[in-house]
């Protein structure tokens, strides 16, 4: 009768108690995050498909959050945002090798200094700290197993760019073996939609699917799940074609922005809880040490999820996406979802009415202007909230490395200043088609497949592009086929474009180095190997450049730093 007469103060003695024997027990923490995994495709979502049969059992005996977004399209921003409860604008990860600030919270580190024992599986080397583009993201872990490599300069080069959901779990499953006893976070990253084609993509999700359905498994045999926190949450969706957009990263819309999103609390508390407030993957950090009961630190931007189920209130989301600014030279996106409307500031500005048309096809903004007014003065107050004097200043390139490239014959180079939130230049649905190019080019320059990257590539080229990653792309491919001179410039056109791009850096003191061109390779190297201090091969080369200019003692110290460390 109680429940019956009181639901809503029944939730929250409930929820409350979740909280405080969580915070006195210290329950071991599992995060699994999805990569690339639409909302529509999971069954305790409404999808049909039947893709995601082991993620709806756990739905049942977890609390569901249905209107769940992230605050970017992009894996390793996405991932920054889920574990350092803060904005893109204020820990500044990007995907081109930024280091994620020490200064930032980060919930690995946070735990491990409260009795918890730490532990990291991902999928993909683009979460990988050492080979990939999270330096920084090993803070707090005593295990990260990663140990991806990309192509190097050579075609006898093999590279290893992602593991199979089956195998990240195996791996984890064999850490759980050797350490059953907790207090522990684990972190399991399974990536097999992200590496999908379009084709593949509900293949790709049923498996990610398995692999979770396994880790489980494996936490029931070691007696490890009822007490444990589990939480899933898929860092951004995919496009697919819709909207025009092929993968991500460029487009806000839901496809990419809502995802999946359900904790299992310890002793399975609020099982079957539907909440249907918006919430966001900001929130995730804060609700995970509140239910470890390690004290939230002021810096993390969210709330706790736990808050949001009890008050069931609808709030703002804002979500960015500078990749369209870095990597092609265009307008930043944001976005902003209140009441039924999706606002997305862009050159041409977009208004949508979700509730009437949910896949967002028909723009008002042009004839609802008053409410367009509104929405989009609560971005702009937001945007001065985060980008004010207490944001975050991001990893870029210092006074005496600016100096250095300018006397190398650099001109016009300007400091990074982070993401924009003008909307100005380039409206990125007017390059959509060109952006699809690109990003095509880049995975097949990933997977060796270089002829035909560049022959993508040669149309976007001729038409004078000042675009990065297309530069980038080229001098990479360049230097891969051993065509040094053509690699170098490209990429000293991708560095003038993107002065702080870590990769750009060290593809092109690679490069320097194996045309002979020690001394201006030593600047280069020294930029990458700063950033990357985990990148033997980063070492090693700066290291040969030292050597090759009688620089004994810094080669010896940067072979010492070459040397790459045991696998866990």
């Amino acid at each position: 009768m109680f429940r019956r007469i009181f639901p809503a103060l029944f939730f929250a003695l409930t929820v409350l108690s979740a909280v405080s024997a969580g915070a006195a027990g210290k329950p071991n923490i599992v995060l699994i995050t999805l990569d690339s995994t639409r909302a529509d495709r999971v069954g305790f979502l409404g999808s049909k498909a039947r893709l995601t049969l082991n993620l709806d059992d756990l739905a049942r005996q977890s609390m569901v959050f249905e209107q769940a977004y992230s605050q970017a399209p992009l894996t390793v921003v996405s991932h920054a945002t889920l574990l350092t409860g803060t904005y893109p604008q204020t820990h500044r990860v990007s995907e081109f090798g930024a280091r994620l600030a020490s200064t930032q919270p980060f919930i690995p580190d946070l735990l491990r200094a409260g009795g918890y024992r730490t532990a990291a599986f991902v999928g993909s080397i683009t979460l990988d700290p050492k080979n990939g583009l999270a330096p920084g993201f090993d803070r707090g872990f005593a295990v990260y197993d990663a140990g991806f490599h990309a192509l190097e300069h050579g075609p006898s080069e093999k590279s290893s760019l992602d593991r199979p959901g089956a195998r990240v779990v195996a791996r984890a499953a064999d850490w759980l073996g050797r350490n059953p006893k907790g207090p522990f976070f684990l972190w399991v990253h399974l990536n097999d939609p992200h590496a999908a084609a379009a084709a593949s993509y509900n293949a790709a999700v049923a498996a990610t699917d398995a692999a979770a359905g396994r880790l489980i498994a494996v936490l029931r045999t070691h007696k490890l799940y009822d007490d444990a926190l589990i939480v899933i949450a898929s860092d951004h969706g995919e496009s697919l074609g819709e909207h025009g957009e092929e993968t991500h990263g460029v487009f806000l819309y839901d496809e990419t922005i809502h995802v999946p999103l359900l904790l299992k609390l310890p002793q399975n508390q609020s099982a079957g809880k539907r909440v249907a407030a918006r919430a966001r993957l900001v929130d995730v950090a804060p609700t995970i040490l509140e239910i470890a009961g390690v004290p939230v630190p002021s810096q993390m931007q969210g709330q706790s999820l736990l808050r949001i189920a009890k008050a069931n209130n609808d709030q703002p989301v804002y979500s960015m996406t500078d990749f369209p600014q870095r990597a092609f030279g265009w307008s930043a996106l944001e976005s902003w979802r209140a009441g039924k409307y999706l606002y997305i500031k862009a050159p041409k500005p977009e208004l949508y009415d979700l509730s009437a048309d949910p896949s967002a096809t028909r723009n008002l903004a042009q004839t609802s202007k008053a409410t367009l007014g509104t929405i989009a003065g609560q971005l702009d107050a937001f945007d001065r909230r985060f980008s004010g004097p207490s944001a975050s200043v991001g990893p870029e390139l210092s006074s005496s490395e600016m100096q250095k490239l300018a006397s190398l014959g650099y001109v016009g180079l300007q400091r990074s200043a982070g993401s924009s939130a003008a909307a100005t230049g380039v409206d990125p649905k007017d390059g959509i088609a060109a952006a699809n190019r690109v990003l095509s080019a880049l995975a097949l320059l990933n997977e060796g497949k270089l002829e035909r990257a560049v022959t993508i590539l040669q149309p976007v080229l001729a038409t004078g592009s000042n675009m990065y990653l297309v530069q980038f792309v080229m001098g990479t491919a360049m230097a891969r086929q051993q065509q040094y001179p053509r690699a170098i410039e490209y990429l000293r056109r991708a560095i003038e474009l993107q002065p702080d791009s870590t990769w750009a850096h060290y593809e092109m003191g690679s490069s320097l180095l194996k045309s002979g061109d020690y001394k201006t390779a030593v600047v280069h190297l020294e930029i990458a190997s700063s950033r990357l201090p985990g990148l033997a091969e980063a070492h090693a080369h700066l290291a040969e450049a030292y050597d090759r200019l009688g620089r004994a003692e810094e080669a010896k110290r940067e072979r010492s730093q070459a040397v790459a460390p045991p696998k866990p």
